[in-house]
C-alpha cells in the first residue's frame, strides 16, 4: 500500500472547515438514550454519530452491549437527524448486521487489530465496499500491526479508510488511561501523509477532565477529526462512565479547540523557525555524540564485569540513577514520564553493548 491523495478523498466531500468530529455514547443503552442523544448533537460540529452495540470486555459478566436490537434505533437516529452512523464490528456477522442496517461507518477496535484473522475476515465480508472503513490501533504498540490491518482493507478493494489513535495498554501507572506513544501515530502519519487520522482522547485519557489537553494535542499534530464519547447522563453510563461528556461539554469543547494553520507564507516567521530548527538539530547531534560516548563506557563496565565474572544487571545502582534523573529532569521541566521513558531506552541499549562485551568469546 502507497499514500495516494485519493486515500482523503472521503474526508475532503465532507467540506468541513473544522476537524471531522465522530461522538455519541459509549454504548447504545436504550432507544430514547441514542435519539436524545443525537438530537442534541445534530446542530453541532459533529457530522457522525457513533455507539457501540456490540462491546468487547477484558472479562466476562459486564456489560457487552444491547445487540442488533441498537441497530434500529441508529437508523431512526439518522433518519430524524441527518447525521451519519458508525459502530465497531469485531467479525463478518457484525459486518452483515451494519451492511443491512445501512450504517456509514465502521470501525475495526483495537483488540480486534491484533488479530490478522479477524481483520481479514472482516476485510472479506466488506469487499469493495463503499462504506467509510476505520481501524483503531492495536492494545499493544506495535505499528506494523496497524499498518498491516489497513492494508488487508485496502487489499479488499474498500476505497474509503482511516485510522484512529485510541492509545496503547501498559502495566505502568500513568495519568493516562491508555499512553498515547505519539511518536508511534507520527510515523504513520509521515508514511501515509493522506490517510485520515483521528484521534480518541476518551479512550487515551480515561478521564473526561483531560478531553480538552489531549483533543487539542491531537490538533497541533495536525490530526485530521476526534472521536469523541458523549452522553446525557456521563456518570450514570451502562460502560465507561468516567470518560464520557455531556453534548454541552462537548460543544465547549469544540469553543475551546484552537485550530493550528499548518504553514504560513509570513517571511519573518518563516525565518525565526529556519533559525530554531537548525538549533534542534544542532542539540540533537550532541545528544548523539553524548549517548555514543556513554555507550563506549558502558563497554568499559562490561569488560570489567566480564574479568570479574559479574552479573549486567544492577537493580540497585538503576534505581539510584533512576531516580536521580527523575529529579534533575524535573529541575529542566522534563516531566517524569519522558525521563523515565528516556532512560530506560537508555538503561536497555547500555545492558545490550554490556551483554555483547561479556558473550564476545562465546
Amino acid at each position: 500500500m502507497e499514500n495516494n491523495i485519493q486515500m482523503r478523498q472521503w474526508l475532503d466531500d465532507f467540506n468541513l472547515t473544522h476537524p471531522l468530529v465522530i461522538a455519541g455514547p459509549c454504548s447504545a443503552e436504550t432507544e430514547e438514550q441514542v435519539l436524545k442523544i443525537a438530537h442534541e448533537l445534530k446542530n453541532s460540529d459533529v457530522s457522525i454519530f457513533r455507539a457501540g452495540i456490540w462491546k468487547p470486555r477484558t472479562r466476562p459478566g459486564g456489560f457487552e452491549g444491547v445487540g442488533a436490537i441498537g441497530l434500529k434505533w441508529l437508523q431512526k437516529a439518522k433518519a430524524e437527524t441527518g447525521l451519519l452512523m458508525a459502530i465497531e464490528v469485531a467479525n463478518a456477522a457484525h459486518v452483515k448486521l451494519a451492511l443491512e442496517h445501512d450504517i456509514d461507518v465502521l470501525w475495526i477496535g483495537a483488540r480486534t487489530t491484533v488479530n490478522p484473522f479477524a481483520v481479514q475476515e472482516i476485510a472479506d465480508a466488506l469487499q469493495n465496499t463503499d462504506k467509510i472503513v476505520l481501524v483503531k490501533n492495536p492494545v499493544n504498540p506495535d505499528l506494523a500491526l496497524w499498518i498491516g490491518g489497513v492494508e488487508r482493507l485496502y487489499n479488499a478493494g474498500i476505497k474509503k479508510l482511516g485510522v484512529i489513535h485510541r492509545g496503547f495498554s501498559t502495566y505502568e501507572k500513568t495519568k493516562y488511561r491508555n499512553i498515547p506513544e505519539w511518536q508511534i501515530a507520527i510515523e504513520l502519519q509521515s508514511r501515509f501523509p493522506d490517510l485520515p487520522l483521528i484521534c480518541d482522547p476518551s479512550h487515551i485519557t480515561g478521564k473526561r477532565d483531560m478531553i480538552q489537553e489531549v483533543s487539542q494535542q491531537a490538533l497541533d499534530l495536525n490530526y485530521d477529526g476526534l472521536i469523541i464519547e458523549t452522553h446525557i447522563d456521563p456518570d450514570n453510563a451502562w460502560s465507561d462512565a468516567a470518560q464520557q461528556v455531556t453534548p454541552t461539554a462537548l460543544k465547549q469543547i469544540f469553543k475551546d479547540l484552537r485550530i493550528r494553520e499548518v504553514a504560513t507564507e509570513e517571511t519573518d516567521f518563516n525565518t525565526k523557525m529556519i533559525k530554531l530548527r537548525a538549533d534542534i538539530d544542532v542539540a540533537d547531534s550532541k545528544l548523539l555524540e553524548i549517548l555514543g560516548k556513554r555507550m563506549q563506557v558502558a563497554e568499559q563496565i562490561g569488560a570489567l564485569k566480564k574479568e570479574k565474572n559479574i552479573a549486567v544487571l544492577q537493580n540497585k545502582r538503576w534505581n539510584e540513577i533512576l531516580g536521580k534523573m527523575i529529579l534533575e529532569g524535573e529541575d529542566k521541566g522534563l516531566s517524569e514520564e519522558f525521563i523515565l521513558k528516556l532512560f530506560k531506552a537508555i538503561h536497555q541499549e547500555s545492558i545490550s553493548h554490556q551483554e555483547k562485551i561479556i558473550n564476545s568469546s562465546l
